[in-house]
């Protein structure tokens, strides 16, 4: 498979290396904090749910946003692994996601009194990690430019 996946461009991975660095800064504050979002901004919270629930999504609560979010906030990770792990080592780019989720769980669990570790996290960020993965791959077999299999003819000279 790793035949059919070009490396990306060099440019690629530096703007992946770029917003990679904010993107884990902001997923650190939002994980390895002592406060729970729903604690520091709860405005936010009741206004997507109200908003939801003007829109027809009645059912969506609390619970099912945070599974949301949580898929939702891994796919980029999946997506930056997938583009900076060398191409040979494309499936290491899946274990990724779910061993950073793990961490941040284990950090949690045991640093953080006022956080709940949960497995739920970890399945729905390790959802969303590999979805990030196969969006990346799909991304990658549609839209990189292909190498040509076959040598350019040369023209001898008599």
């Amino acid at each position: 498979m790793s035949r059919l996946l070009p490396p990306p461009r060099r440019h690629t991975r530096g703007i992946a290396v770029a917003l990679a660095i904010p993107f884990f800064g902001g997923l650190a504050l939002l994980t390895l904090t002592p406060q729970r979002i729903e604690q520091v901004m709860p405005n936010l919270l009741d206004l997507v749910l109200s908003t939801s629930h003007r829109l027809g999504w009645e059912s969506l609560d609390f619970t099912r946003l945070e599974i949301i979010a949580n898929v939702l906030v891994f796919v980029p990770i999946g997506i930056l692994a997938f583009i900076l792990v060398p191409r040979r080592l494309w499936p290491l780019a899946i274990a990724l996601g779910p061993a950073l989720s793990l961490m941040i769980e284990v950090a949690q669990r045991l640093a953080l009194p006022n956080r709940t570790a949960t497995v739920s996290d970890v399945i729905a960020n390790s959802s969303g990690a590999v979805i990030g993965v196969a969006l990346a791959i799909i991304g990658t077999l549609l839209f990189a430019p292909r190498r040509s299999q076959h040598r350019p003819s040369t023209l001898e000279a008599s």
